[in-house]
């Protein structure tokens, strides 16, 4: 039997103990009647107990329970290989693949690891297994296999250090919450090269804990889903810290049996995703030092959805980058960035965006009030079906940048492109987006403070661009922008006087 490669690399020294196990050899078999539990976990045992090595599954279907690997193994799955999990779960079965307390641990190969999670066998309410679950591991990888129709949470990455997810596929509709991955309380992540498919959110990270999730990289992947795509959150407790996400494409669902979204009001269908991504800290933690590029979308209800809440402590989101973002948008839930009363986000940047985005609102949403649901779960569809604008709508925030942002729209809005409230510091600069109809301001600030406007091109005549609202808005700065067509370039209502307007440098 020939030693494993990725073993001798991993473990110096390994080369003269690790030796593949073969299932068979311990009485696998690949037919429709055999549970193959105990034959497969025998095979594990042998091989752990022997210094580590590949436990082999040939081609075939192997019918199995719960198992668990353990340190210093690889578990590879041939080409044609499936092992399904049976359809009856015990109540301590997490998963289908269990891995706890370990190191140097691979599930690698090209061949399938089917959950078999149908809700004819696992009901909503019923306990249910993920696929794959690592917890308290070190370096470990999941490469080239393909993953589909867990019960619950595809592959599962739990309070573990140095991870590597690499060419993988994920299809899971089987059941409802079919994540695709959970990164939880993980450091020193790197997840690439891989398509996932399924009913939940994509790829999510999680911090239930106060151990935050850091050092993350995400990219070269393809994500479709009925929920999020990307998403940082909902558990935050611990944040999220130094994470790198690149050179994403987000596309529709491939299967829409759980979700009706077509019943919310200005969704266009049922095949679409929540938000691409999602940022979101709730539960006191500290998001920093994230950085999001080259990411392409289609078919998505809100592009961008960034929230600061508070529903078990008030937290803090700063220093975050998004750029290169081309997106399609499927309602009326535009781009949002929202933190709450005495809790502003902080220092994000988004530039280099084109935003197409489907109108159809009206001056009835545009004037909405927004709640603010300061405790509330975090999602884009918290606030209702619809915001006041039809690009970006930014309330509690400062120090951010939108920088060469444009956003076009396949039929008339009437809500503004852009609307501000309570922010302050802020920099736009370089916006081209389509007027909104009904003779409606192209941009609307409330309450906002020290806002500069920047290098707008005239693209049409219009007749507002900026409508200014309540007594506290001040140090509007409107500089270097070509107004011509403009009737009126700023409009004053609801307590804001002509004295916000600092400084006035434009041409026409």
């Amino acid at each position: 039997m020939r030693v494993s490669l990725l073993l001798m690399l991993l473990i110096p020294g390994i080369a003269a103990v690790a030796k593949d196990v073969n299932i068979l050899d311990f009485g696998a078999k690949p037919d429709a009647k055999t549970i193959n539990t105990t034959a497969i976990q025998q095979a594990i045992e042998q091989c752990y107990t022997t210094g580590g090595g590949r436990v082999y599954i040939p081609e075939g279907v192997f019918i199995t329970g719960t198992l668990y690997l353990k340190s210093n193994i690889e578990f590879h799955l041939s080409h044609a290989a499936v092992l399904q999990g049976t359809t009856f779960k015990k109540p301590d079965d997490r998963a289908l693949i269990c891995i706890f307390n370990a190191e140097r641990v691979s599930i690698s190969g090209t061949g399938i690891i089917d959950g078999m999670g149908f809700q004819q066998y696992f009901p909503k309410k019923s306990v249910r297994r993920r696929n794959v679950l690592f917890e308290n591991c070190k370096n470990i990888s999941v490469k080239g296999v393909t993953l589909k129709n867990s019960s619950t949470w595809v592959l599962h990455f739990s309070k573990s250090e140095g991870v590597m997810v690499d060419g993988i596929r994920i299809h899971s509709y089987a059941n409802e919450n079919n994540d695709g991955i959970d990164v939880d309380n993980c450091s020193e992540v790197i997840i690439a090269n891989s398509i996932i498919d399924c009913e939940d959110d994509g790829i999510v990270m999680k911090s239930g804990t106060t151990e935050p999730v850091k050092n993350i990289v995400i990219t070269n992947c393809i994500v479709s889903t009925n929920c999020n795509a990307i998403k940082f959150g909902t558990g935050s407790r611990g944040g999220f810290r130094n994470v790198s996400v690149s050179n994403c494409v987000v596309r529709k669902p491939t299967n829409v049996e759980h979700r009706q979204w077509s019943k919310v009001k200005g969704v266009s269908g049922d095949s679409v995703v929540i938000s691409g991504l999602a940022l979101e800290i709730v539960d006191g933690g500290i998001m920093e030092q994230v950085v999001i590029n080259n990411i392409s979308m289609t078919g998505v209800l809100t592009p961008v959805f960034i929230r600061l809440g508070n529903r078990r402590g008030p937290g803090i989101m700063k220093n975050v980058v998004i750029s290169n973002i081309t997106a399609t948008n499927e309602s009326l839930m535009c781009s949002s960035v929202n933190g709450i009363p005495g809790s502003y986000v902080e220092n994000v940047t988004i530039r280099d965006v084109i935003l197409t985005n489907r109108g159809t609102g009206t001056l009835t949403e545009a004037k909405m009030v927004v709640e603010e649901k300061e405790s509330a779960y975090p999602e884009n569809m918290m606030f209702g079906y619809s915001l006041p604008a039809y690009g970006f709508y930014l309330r509690h925030a400062k120090g951010i940048t939108l920088e060469n942002i444009q956003v076009l729209l396949t039929a008339p809005d009437e809500r503004p492109a852009i609307v501000l409230d309570d922010c302050r510091d802020m920099r736009i600069n370089g916006l081209r987006a389509d007027l909104p109809s009904a003779n409606q301001p192209f941009l609307r600030f409330v309450q906002s403070v020290n806002i500069s406007v920047s290098g707008y091109q005239a693209i049409a005549p219009a007749p507002v661009f900026l409508h200014l609202e309540g007594e506290k808005t001040a140090d509007i700065k409107l500089h270097g922008n070509d107004f011509s067509g403009i009737r009126q370039i700023v409009q004053f209502d609801k307590g804001a006087g002509k004295k916000a307007v600092k400084s006035f440098n434009n041409f026409r």
